[in-house]
């Protein structure tokens, strides 16, 4: 079955700007990173913590408490969504400190391949090949935009010498990680009558239990500044872009999605440019311009006229978790 097809224009319309503007969001996260200063696994913390907080007030004024309840089929997938994304995070973090948030970011990036194979063996839906060809494309972008394709790339890693075993540890840690959240993307998808809100309060909450010893251990940030950013980086970053992406979700195919999650990285590049002054080469900008195209072209509908389809009977959710 093609989920697409129950979709009216209008409402994958209003899907696209929900998921786009959920994408430019995060790509502002970088900065309330870097500005609170804190540990990354204590930022994880207060990023559900806060966003644990802001969506529930949410719910609470619009008396929508009741809807964080999940149906009881489908406790099973939303509580396995959740815990696939923070593991996400663990490992992205993890992958960050054995090689380098370039290569990390790059790899991780990866994801929007596996959401193309798992929504066409998984779900049965069909690819559309110019999407599929595009996604090839925003990934060689993404290469090239980040840098790694610098002739003095590497030389910080291992002075010229061998990779260490470490490095390669964490770039399998951050394929893993890659997939998981493929996972979550796909699993999103199937809950499309669930509200948005539900998805990422159980994302909110799963991460808060399961990070709350960490800044317990080893302290928490000064009061200040820090608070300051970190406090927007889970209700702007976390409340508000995930109900964005997850609500947009509800009303996109998959390969269209594959290639939208490329306006994160490709906003977080051109933020670090505008706000630390990190300029980008022209190896870069090329790699953004093709980003831009890849982008444009899976925002374009004729794009899925010629779809391919990988024939599997998908399981209804009820089924799945019985």
């Amino acid at each position: 079955m093609d989920h697409t097809q129950r979709t009216s224009p209008a409402a994958s319309n209003r899907g696209l700007l929900a998921f786009v503007s959920g994408g430019v969001l995060l790509g502002t996260l970088g900065v309330f990173v870097q500005e609170a200063h804190a540990h990354p696994l204590t930022t994880t913390w207060f990023r559900c913590a806060f966003g644990l907080l802001g969506l529930t007030l949410w719910s609470a004024a619009r008396g929508q408490l009741g809807t964080l309840l999940p149906p009881r089929k489908a406790w099973v997938p939303v509580l396995a969504a959740a815990g696939l994304m923070v593991a996400g995070w663990v490992l992205f973090f993890a992958a960050i400190e054995r090689t380098s948030i370039g290569v990390a970011t790059v790899l991780f990036h990866i994801q929007p391949l596996w959401v193309l194979v798992l929504g066409a063996w998984w779900l049965g839906e069909a690819v559309a090949p110019g999407r599929l060809a595009a996604v090839l494309v925003a990934m060689a972008g993404l290469t090239m935009a980040t840098g790694l394709l610098d002739p003095a790339f590497g030389s910080g890693h291992a002075g010229g010498e061998v990779v260490s075993t470490d490095y390669w540890v964490g770039v399998g840690l951050c394929l893993i990680g890659a997939f998981l959240t493929a996972c979550v993307t796909v699993i999103a998808r199937r809950l499309r009558d669930l509200g948005p809100i539900t998805l990422a309060w159980w994302q909110c909450a799963v991460g808060t239990v399961a990070f709350a010893a960490w800044p317990m251990i080893h302290g928490w940030p000064a009061f200040g500044t820090a608070w300051g950013w970190l406090i927007g980086l889970g209700i702007i970053h976390t409340g508000l872009a995930y109900v964005l992406l997850y609500g947009g979700m509800a009303h996109l195919a998959t390969d269209r999605i594959a290639v939208l999650q490329f306006i994160y990285p490709a906003v977080a590049i051109g933020i670090d440019w505008l706000v630390y002054g990190h300029a980008l080469g022209p190896v870069q900008l090329a790699g953004v311009a093709l980003m831009a195209g890849a982008l444009w072209f899976a925002a374009n509908p004729q794009a899925g006229h010629s779809r391919w389809r990988i024939r599997r009977r998908v399981p209804s959710l009820s089924s799945s978790a019985d």
